[in-house]
């Protein structure tokens, strides 16, 4: 069986009768890598690295809306010039974000993943930018949350502008390949729940959604949402927007994964591995995989950590971590 089979199987909650994709969704900390080389791991890429730790492959393509041309002065800050009124200074921010070039990149990027995609050597992921995460950017973490307040025309342009933009990158993956992931990233929530009330969802982003996420549900990719902290009170807001999947589901925000399976059967998962363990020892280790078993077993889950696995994590620990993992979507299989 291929990896790309293994991760439409198992988000398709399909039993796989042999193993579970053994996957790690997110980059390494640059500190991490950096105590790791220091502990004898090779300096190489992070295709090399998977293929060191026998992790199967998800590469992803990347549609968020960065731009080199525009840089905030500290990270949350605003990309809005403060000497204009915000609406030309979004037009001016908005034309080195939403490019041809963009367009172009992505599609080299497709390009270069489709024959091992097309040979199931890997599965594909495609992040693209959400209605909360793209407002933020631009506004800035603190202005954003007023803006829905001070600047609500501004607030809906720039999510209809989304809706066009993110429709354009769809076109362009879709000519090459369908990504087996599409996950849209949005960090709209904190260890205590959702950073905005169900009536600004409603009114800012539901709209948008529903522009969006059909077409990314109708070509076969599983959509998910990419949050931290604690999204469970969000979920029924997903199933409206037509989402089924989040990630990473951070255990230190509180997020119980089988809580959730209880609750939204047919709700995809990815992540949820308490990170905070993988420091201690084999036995906390094993504990946590435990914790995780029966939703493993249940389908519809892709365990992994729940974030960045943090530089206190030695790399005899990762490798711990990585022998557990793979033991347990043995055992999860079948």
């Amino acid at each position: 069986m291929t990896i790309r089979e293994r991760v439409q199987k198992t988000l398709r909650f399909e039993k796989i009768p042999d193993r579970l994709p053994v996957v790690e969704w997110a980059h390494w900390w640059d500190k991490t890598m950096t105590r790791w080389k220091n502990e004898g791991f090779p300096e190489c890429s992070r295709e090399e690295s998977l293929q060191i730790f026998g992790l199967d492959p998800i590469p992803m393509i990347q549609g968020v809306c960065h731009t080199t041309e525009i840089k905030p002065k500290y990270h949350g800050a605003p990309l809005l010039s403060d000497n204009e009124p915000v609406e030309e200074s979004y037009e001016k921010v908005r034309s080195f974000i939403m490019t041809d070039k963009k367009l172009s990149g992505i599609r080299e990027n497709a390009l270069k993943l489709k024959p091992e995609h097309d040979k199931g050597d890997c599965a594909v992921r495609l992040h693209i930018d959400g209605f909360f995460s793209y407002p933020r950017r631009i506004f800035g973490i603190e202005p954003h949350m007023f803006a829905f307040y001070d600047h609500p025309e501004l607030m809906h342009k720039m999510n209809a502008d989304l809706v066009e933009f993110n429709k354009r990158i769809l076109d362009t993956v879709f000519e090459v390949l369908i990504p087996d992931i599409i996950d849209v990233t949005e960090d709209m929530s904190y260890n205590h729940g959702p950073m905005l009330s169900y009536e600004m969802f409603k009114e800012f982003l539901l709209p948008y959604y529903k522009k969006l996420v059909p077409k990314m549900n109708n070509s076969g990719a599983k959509v998910f949402i990419d949050s931290d902290g604690d999204i469970t009170g969000m979920i029924p807001w997903f199933y409206e927007a037509g989402v089924k999947g989040a990630l990473p589901l951070e255990r230190q925000a509180g997020v119980d994964v089988a809580r959730i399976r209880k609750q939204y059967p047919d709700f995809m998962m990815f992540g949820a591995y308490d990170k905070m363990v993988m420091s201690k020892n084999e036995t906390a280790m094993r504990a946590e995989f435990e914790r995780l078993l029966p939703v493993m077993r249940s389908g519809g889950y892709l365990p992994g950590v729940d974030h960045q696995t943090p530089p206190e994590v030695s790399l005899e620990n990762y490798r711990i971590y990585v022998r557990l993992l793979k033991e347990y979507c043995r055992k999860a299989a079948g």
